[in-house]
């Protein structure tokens, strides 16, 4: 593999900009980065660390962020390759009916869905996506049919059991690469929320959508969607007792994303503002799993790390959270786990120097407890290939996740 092979997204963007006829100055002008800047990008001397900038130079220069990541991958393992082989079935399911149609079959009953959805999304929190979609068609035709002809007494259950159909369809999407087959998958799932008379549910639908939405670049819609969202359920919120966190967990999930979009654009008092109002909220309800988000002081700890190394916050952050002595593996799900640890290793690498090693150690970590989640990420993968440039020894962690990701050295 050559360097421009190994730097694929920056290759990817100095092809873009050629073909689009634009130049240095132009498009690190509209992405909001300096020209040695975009240079060094393009030719892989510098890494792409932030989500968020994938996301300026995507804009900038008029694509997708796939077209940049390349996504979908290759897939190198079978397990990949069973993610990808779930995505034409997802694909069809959701262009052959609409949200209001009835899908011909019988499905089964509503309270068998639950436990087989259940299941499949803890497949997702467990980041084994590849068990998690390999029914999951079938569970999102069976379920959106069960919802719309059961009694009424049955009717929010079955609500629910589709929209969750939805969320692990999007989760199974969006990992495997296929962005836009997450946001299609998202939008059935809040176009059947709209048809059932559940705030809460609603409330989950529209932060899904919102998080799908954030992931392909559309943050003026994923914004105005988590703004009308925030707006239902706050006086909910306000009235909620003790016994019914639900509203105030989705509200506290809203603002989480609201943080993470602001910090994607360099807002970081608006970041910070959401981040506190998450917090505050994640203290008065307490360690909660509604709509197994896993919502609570917790989480909030953990996404202080993704958004800080989107504000490229750098070791500061990683301090910050140590020195907290949270307990992420408390939640019993391992893609959080390994979420936490590949923020962890994002916001060392930004300090560099000696901070690499323990990048490349959290890195590493992260892919061992959750390998179905890392391999397939654009933002891991730029970090393998930068934190290889880097090195100026042989580091036998390093090389294995190389070949774990199936990269070739730079050197």
């Amino acid at each position: 593999m050559d360097a421009a092979e190994a730097s694929a997204i920056g290759a990817r963007a100095r092809m873009i900009r050629r073909r689009r006829g634009l130049s240095l100055d132009v498009v690190a002008g509209l992405a909001g980065v300096s020209k040695p800047y975009l240079s060094q990008l393009e030719h892989g001397r510098r890494g792409f660390n932030r989500r968020g900038l994938l996301e300026d130079l995507a804009a900038a220069l008029g694509c997708s962020v796939a077209d940049l990541t390349g996504q979908p991958y290759l897939p190198i393992d079978r397990k990949a390759a069973e993610v990808l082989a779930s995505l034409p079935s997802i694909r069809l399911v959701l262009n052959d009916f609409g949200p209001v149609d009835v899908p011909d079959l019988t499905p089964r009953p509503p309270e068998v869905l639950a436990i087989e959805i259940d299941r499949a999304n803890e497949h997702c929190s467990q980041a084994n996506y590849s068990l998690a979609g390999r029914e999951i068609a079938d569970l999102l035709t069976e379920s959106q049919a069960s919802a719309l002809t059961v009694a009424a007494k049955d009717r929010d259950r079955a609500f629910t059991t589709a929209v969750s159909a939805c969320f692990v369809a999007g989760v199974v999407s969006s990992r495997a690469g296929n962005i836009d087959l997450a946001v299609t998958a998202a939008r059935r799932g809040y176009d059947l929320a709209q048809q059932q008379d559940n705030p809460s549910l609603l409330g989950f639908a529209r932060w899904y959508w919102a998080c799908e939405l954030t992931s392909m670049g559309a943050r003026t819609r994923a914004d105005a969607v988590l703004s009308e969202g925030i707006d239902e359920l706050t006086p909910a919120v306000q009235l909620s007792t003790s016994a019914d966190t639900l509203p105030a967990e989705l509200v506290g999930m809203m603002a989480l994303q609201r943080a993470r979009s602001a910090a994607r654009q360099q807002c970081h008092e608006d970041a910070h503002a959401h981040l506190e109002q998450a917090a505050q909220l994640a203290s008065r309800v307490g360690e909660r799993n509604g709509m197994r988000q896993h919502f609570g002081p917790t989480n909030v700890a953990a996404w202080r790390a993704s958004i800080g190394a989107e504000l490229t916050e750098g070791a500061r952050v990683y301090e910050q959270i140590a020195a907290a002595f949270i307990d992420i593996q408390a939640l019993g799900s391992r893609e959080r786990s390994s979420s936490l640890h590949f923020d962890f290793a994002r916001v060392l690498a930004q300090e560099g120097g000696s901070r690499d090693g323990e990048a490349i150690r959290h890195l590493d970590i992260a892919d061992r407890v959750a390998p179905q989640r890392i391999r397939n990420d654009p933002i891991a993968r730029d970090l393998v290939m930068t934190l290889d440039r880097r090195t100026r020894r042989r580091i036998w962690e390093l090389d294995s996740l190389r070949n774990r990701f199936g990269i070739g050295a730079q050197r």
